[in-house]
C-alpha cells in the first residue's frame, strides 16, 4: 500500500500554533508533521521570551527558521536566526530563546537500528 503525500503550509500552521503558544504557560506549542523511516520533523512555536531549556543534541538535526527570530545557545557559542535561516543542530547541549514570536521546523535522524 502506498501512502498518500500531502503537502502543508508550514506559515498557516505557524500562525496557529503560535496562537496556542501565546495562551499556553510554557510560552510553547509543538506539532509533529512528518515520521518517516529515517527522518522526523515536527514544527515548534516559541512566543517571544519563551525559551526551550538546555537538552542534548540529537544524532543529527537541522533548525529552520518559519517566522521570527530565535537564538541557539551552546556553552561557547550562540546563533542569531531569522525567517528563512537554517542551522545544523549543535553537538553539544544546547537551549533555543525566542527573541520574538517564532516558529520553527526541526529536522531530525531518527537513528539507524545496524541490527
Amino acid at each position: 500500500m502506498t501512502e498518500q503525500a500531502s503537502a502543508q503550509n508550514l506559515e498557516t500552521l505557524s500562525a496557529e500554533l503560535l496562537e496556542k503558544a501565546r495562551g499556553a504557560r510554557s510560552g510553547r506549542a509543538a506539532k509533529g508533521v512528518f515520521v518517516g523511516t529515517y527522518l522526523r520533523q515536527a514544527l515548534l512555536t516559541l512566543r517571544a521570551g519563551a525559551e526551550l531549556a538546555e537538552h542534548d543534541s540529537p544524532p543529527e538535526a537541522t533548525l529552520h527558521v518559519v517566522t521570527g527570530r530565535v537564538r541557539v545557545v551552546t556553552a561557547d557559542e550562540s546563533w542569531e536566526l531569522g525567517a528563512g535561516e537554517l542551522i545544523a543542530v549543535p553537538a553539544q547541549k544546547h537551549s533555543v530563546e525566542a527573541l520574538t514570536d517564532a516558529a520553527f521546523l526541526l529536522t531530525i535522524r531518527t537513528e539507524i537500528d545496524r541490527g
